[in-house]
This record gives C-alpha cells, sequence and structure tokens, in this order.
C-alpha cells in the first residue's frame, strides 16, 4: 500500500488590491447612492444602492477573506484556509437576499400609487453609477476565485442595472409616466434574486463538498483504468476548496508483485492524467487484489 500526495498552488498576485480599489469605489459610490436615492424619490435608484451596499460588504470581506485564504496549512486548518474566501459569497448572497424582499415590499405599492422623480437627477446618477460600477467590474475582470467571481457578477449587475435606470430615466424626461420607476426597481431585484440565489447554491455545494461540475467522475475513471498496470479503482472522492481548488483521493488496485519503482510510475501517470483535467490536490492509495479495504464503499470497483 502507497499514498501519494500532489500539491498545486495558484496564487493571485493583484486581485487583492484590485478588489480594495473596487471595494473604495463601490462604498463611496453607494452612499452618494443613498442619499440621491431619497433627494429625487426614486425607488429604483434605492434598489440599486440596497444592492451596491451588498457588494460593498461583499468587496470588504472578499478583500479580507481574500488575503486570509493565502495563509497555508496549520495545525487548525490542514488544507489551509483557501475556503475561507467562500465566507464572503454566503454572507452577501444572505445580505442580498434581505434586502431584496425590502425592496420589493417598497416598490410594489408604488405601482399603483406611483410617486414623481426627479428625471434629470435620475439619469445623472444614472450615467455615474455605469462609470463606478464599470470601472470596479474591469479592475476584477482577470480574477479566478469564486468569491472574486462572485463579486464580478455583482457588479456586472451593477451596470445593467444603472443602463436601465438609465433607460427609465429617459423615457421619464419626455413622458410623464413615473410608474417606470417601480417597474424597473422590481426588475432590476428579481434579476438579482435570480442571480443570489444561484450564487448561493453554488456556494453551498462547495461547502458541503459536492462534485465540481465541471469535472467528469466517470471520464476520470475511465482515464485512470485505461492505464495498463491499474486493474480497477475504488473509493474516488471529488470535491473541491473554493471553486477553483480542486480535491480528489482514490484507491487503485494494482498487481502484487510491483517494485517500488514500478508503483512511483502508475501515481505519477495518474497524476499527470487528473492534473491535466483540473484537479490541483490528489492523494492515491494503491492497492494489491485481497486488500481488506477498510471503507464501505470499497466492494464497489469503481464507487465515487
Amino acid at each position: 500500500m502507497a499514498h501519494s500526495h500532489h500539491h498545486w498552488h495558484d496564487h493571485h498576485h493583484h486581485g487583492g488590491s484590485n478588489i480594495k480599489l473596487a471595494f473604495f469605489l463601490n462604498l463611496g459610490f453607494t452612499i452618494i447612492e443613498f442619499i440621491g436615492g431619497f433627494w429625487i424619490n426614486s425607488v429604483a435608484i434605492m434598489s440599486d444602492a440596497l444592492h451596491d451596499l451588498g457588494d460593498s460588504l461583499s468587496l470588504g470581506l472578499a478583500w479580507y477573506f481574500e488575503k486570509l485564504s493565502k495563509k497555508g496549512s496549520d495545525s487548525t486548518f490542514s488544507y489551509g484556509y483557501k475556503r475561507f474566501s467562500l465566507l464572503g459569497a454566503v454572507i452577501n448572497s444572505v445580505i442580498l437576499l434581505v434586502g431584496s424582499f425590502f425592496i420589493l415590499s417598497e416598490a410594489i405599492p408604488r405601482i399603483w400609487n406611483p410617486e414623481a422623480v426627479d428625471a434629470a437627477g435620475m439619469i445623472g446618477f444614472a450615467v455615474l453609477g455605469i462609470i463606478v460600477n464599470g470601472a470596479a467590474f474591469l479592475r476584477l475582470n482577470s480574477d479566478n476565485s469564486i468569491n472574486e467571481r462572485v463579486v464580478r457578477l455583482h457588479l456586472l449587475e451593477d451596470v445593467l442595472g444603472w443602463v436601465a435606470v438609465l433607460v427609465g430615466g429617459v423615457v421619464l424626461y419626455f413622458f410623464d409616466w413615473p410608474v417606470i420607476d417601480p417597474l424597473l426597481s422590481i426588475g432590476i431585484t428579481l434579476f438579482v434574486l435570480y442571480n443570489v440565489i444561484k450564487n448561493l447554491r453554488q456556494s453551498l455545494t462547495i461547502l458541503l463538498q459536492g462534485t465540481p461540475p465541471e469535472l467528469d467522475t466517470e471520464a476520470i475513471q475511465q482515464r485512470i483504468t485505461s492505464i495498463p498496470a491499474v486493474d480497477s479503482i475504488h473509493d474516488l472522492h471529488i470535491w473541491t476548496l473554493d471553486g477553483s481548488y480542486n480535491v480528489l483521493t482514490l484507491h487503485a488496485v494494482v498487481a502484487d508483485d510491483l517494485q517500488l519503482h514500478e508503483a512511483e510510475n502508475i501515481k505519477q501517470q495518474i497524476r499527470h492524467l487528473l492534473t491535466d483535467v483540473g484537479v490541483q490536490h490528489i492523494t492515491i492509495e494503491l492497492e494489491v487484489p485481497g486488500y481488506a479495504c477498510e471503507h464501505a464503499d470499497c466492494g464497489n470497483p469503481n464507487s465515487g
């Protein structure tokens, strides 16, 4: 019986500084947005302000957790702190869920009782919102952790939301249709809710150690068993620490007369196959036929 561990580290050197800049851009604009939303009496802008507040909190948490997630393993967290980057995504999703329902409770009654909105102010804030959120989105466009991807998605939603507000402001400037403001607010909020729920499901799947969707378990099994010296595999488990750093463990059955250098060669072949499909941390246990495996699912030759 033999064990093999393979480690690979991917560091985003500029991720922390990009998130930091995006955080201060977003927070400063959110404060202006809340003041302006009250001033021009627009629930569409208030809904985006609440969304931006959630993004600001997410960016702040992402900044902190991204720095923390770079710490290596220690006696408390043997896999290191990578999974901490998920906390920002989960916390932000919960904040946005609560905030979205609050905005809906404010916007829906205005459909039947629309209030006057300062269209010129609405247009001005929309243009500023597109510029600020667009700049923050571009700063994060090359970062790849799930926390960064979630924040980037929210910033893109903000840009699209401000485009909708801009269109609504232009319509209000030329036509007396105040109902368009709450309708825009509801549309933006429902779009946010859809993506928040999708991101929350993804984050929870990672926390519950679900198999990464981009990895095909059956294809991985077939690739490994295609190695001539491997008779079968079992006890195959795949999960991800943070959405980009994937972990795999398996037991492979080989001939009982293998020499040590031959066993090492088999493990190297398996590692090369797995790194090619996007697995970074690999643990391999080689077994000989008749070995009494202690795991409950070892009876299935290709159990996962």
